[in-house]
């Protein structure tokens, strides 16, 4: 049901989701654990995003310093450019301000910077942030935010779910390294397997349970136990954070039982008790449809499912293809299906060990 529903946010550009402060706050001390300076002198941009509302604005400012930042760019997108826009009034803090405008309030985006201290209390913090609206709706593809894009060396956000290839795309042309959210089932699109394949982006550290909680102003639109109505959250599990920054938990060995124990003790019923596993019959390679049945002591081929890269450790392993069609598979092997007893298996990955040369 999530999933679906998320589907459905992803065709219908219901794409207004803030994410949690305790989310971005686990998922950046994950990075910062594994390197502590990753983001010292950086300049850190979060596009797509209001900064009047963002927790990742809230979290970046409040640490600016602890992280070493050199600035902090983040940016809106105009009111009248989304979906939503029933119910909108400008904050107190626009209207307040000297350059608040009725017209552009509501047209142009906004851009919020911090870079040094403004207040005079020998801080930088939230407070040292200043704004001003943005010449045109703060479209990510425009112009404008395509300059901020190069000034910056980290891109961090929550994309719009129904722009999610588009926005990557974005990213990845001009080099730039990044944390961002999205669907689960994005690492089988035909732009972004590749990046993943050649260990040019990866799996973030996760959401906790792998349950996402946002609030948007379209929740109440979500199915029960999608929406909450006491909380006024709504859940995906299909969701995950990519990135392209290191982290400790991606270099964890998986821990795994050799063949023989697999088939005599696994826990899972389609392998415990058999005489071996299953072999595809287009390929020399065998079927293994739970992660943590992965032999240990098999050199072969492997067919695994997608959920796998939740725990793919490069160290550990190869990724080698995927059967989501040839376009994701240069040397036309696996995209061409995989058949077993006659019968399609959809949604593999297929993976080697690494072995230490003697």
């Amino acid at each position: 049901m999530a999933n679906s529903n998320l589907v459905e946010a992803q065709k219908a550009k219901n794409d207004e989701f803030y994410t949690q402060y305790a989310d971005i706050e686990k998922e950046i001390s994950a990075y910062l654990e594994f390197a502590p300076d990753v983001f010292r002198g950086k300049t850190v941009l979060l596009p797509c995003d209001d900064p009047e509302w963002s927790n990742f604005t809230k979290y970046f400012a409040q640490n600016f310093e602890r992280f070493g930042l050199k600035k902090l760019i983040s940016t809106s997108y105009a009111v009248e450019s989304k979906k939503y826009k029933s119910g909108y009034q400008p904050t107190l803090f626009e209207t307040s301000d000297p350059q608040f405008d009725n017209i552009k309030t509501v047209r142009n985006g906004k851009i919020f910077t911090l870079s040094n201290d403004k207040t005079g209390d020998h801080k930088v913090n939230v407070d040292d942030l200043e704004w001003h609206y943005l010449e045109g709706d703060g479209d990510f593809r425009s112009d404008e935010i395509k300059r901020l894009r190069d000034e910056s060396d980290i891109i961090i956000t929550n994309p719009p779910f129904s722009l999610f290839r588009e926005f990557l795309a974005w990213i990845v042309e001009v080099e730039k390294q990044f944390v961002i959210i999205g669907s689960l089932s994005a690492i089988t699109y035909k732009e972004i397997f590749p990046l993943i394949k050649e260990n040019k982006m990866w799996m973030g550290n996760g959401f906790h349970a792998g349950n996402a909680y946002f609030s948007s102003p379209s929740a109440n639109e979500y199915a029960e136990g999608i929406y909450n109505p006491e909380t006024g959250l709504v859940k995906f599990r299909n969701v995950c954070w990519f990135t392209n920054l290191d982290h400790g938990r991606r270099h964890q060995p998986l821990p795994l039982m050799t063949m023989a124990d697999n088939l005599k003790y696994s826990k899972h019923k389609e392998i415990k008790g058999k005489k071996s596993y299953d072999k595809y019959e287009n390929y020399d390679a065998i079927e293994v449809p739970f992660t943590d049945a992965i032999p240990s002591d098999y050199d072969g081929v492997m067919g695994v499912p997608v959920s796998f890269l939740d725990k793919y450790n490069p160290d550990q392993f190869e990724i080698l293809g995927s059967n989501r069609g040839v376009d994701q598979d240069p040397n036309n092997i696996y995209g061409r299906g995989s058949y077993i007893n006659g019968k399609e298996v959809f949604k593999r990955l297929f993976i080697k060990h690494k072995r230490k040369v003697k």
